[in-house]
């Protein structure tokens, strides 16, 4: 009986964590499509599983093109991170640069920033995907990422997932050289993962044409009938 209760507060707990870590969806690796991204290292995903590498405090930094795994990667670490009580917030890049925003218009910034450095493992997933959004007068994208960056740096564990190229960040980010700071942190002390291969979802959206009829995205073009 005593072991029953304390196996639901416990999950209790955890669901807190999950509720509170801002995870849009509960992914997990065992149901990751390992075969599609034969060039990924998958005995590496397994051991950033153990979340050694959030004890160590040491970063993730995970590139690739859309679609081929990266944010499932970052979603199911950050779940294993909520199930052992790790404190875990996860955001997409534009959501946490709009949040930090609106706390530069309404006078919390400071308040927001820490919340958002007070964790033990802070995901940033889709740098380069969606528009990065500035007033005049407000401080570059680049800015307000280094500030948080700087106060995670060997302090907690940063995991960011990346659509575009890395040197492609200080445009992206609207200032070259904060950017190679903020990178600089990142990669000091970073696990480097880059999933070079092919797009599962268009892989799925391709099936999915198949069946219904349809020319999948990308199929070459039907040969001309015999004598045209």
């Amino acid at each position: 009986m005593l072991g029953a209760e304390a196996a639901h507060k416990l999950q209790d707990r955890v669901e807190r964590r999950i509720g509170q870590s801002g995870l849009p969806e509960r992914k997990t690796l065992e149901a990751f499509e390992w075969a599609f991204q034969p060039g990924l290292d998958k005995s590496l995903v397994l051991e950033l599983a153990r979340l050694d590498f959030v004890r160590r405090k040491d970063d993730l930094v995970i590139t690739g093109q859309a679609g081929t795994g990266k944010s499932h990667i970052l979603k199911a670490l950050a779940l294993r991170a909520c199930q052992q009580q790790m404190r875990t917030r996860y955001a997409r890049c534009v959501d946490l640069l709009d949040d930090l925003y609106a706390g530069l218009a309404d006078g919390t910034y400071p308040r927001r920033l820490r919340a958002w450095a007070g964790v033990d493992l802070l995901v940033i997933d889709d740098v380069g995907l969606g528009q990065v959004k500035k007033r005049d007068g407000e401080p570059t994208a680049a800015h307000t990422l280094y500030d948080l960056v700087d106060r995670r740096h060997t302090r907690a564990t940063t995991a960011v997932s990346s659509n575009i190229k890395l040197s492609e960040w200080g445009r992206y980010l609207g200032d070259t050289t904060l950017t190679v700071a903020v990178l600089d942190r990142l990669a000091m002390h970073a696990v480097r993962i880059d999933i070079d291969g092919p797009s599962y979802r268009q892989h799925l959206a391709d099936e999915r044409a198949r069946k219904q009829g349809r020319k999948p995205r990308g199929a070459p073009p039907a040969p001309p009938p015999p004598g045209a």
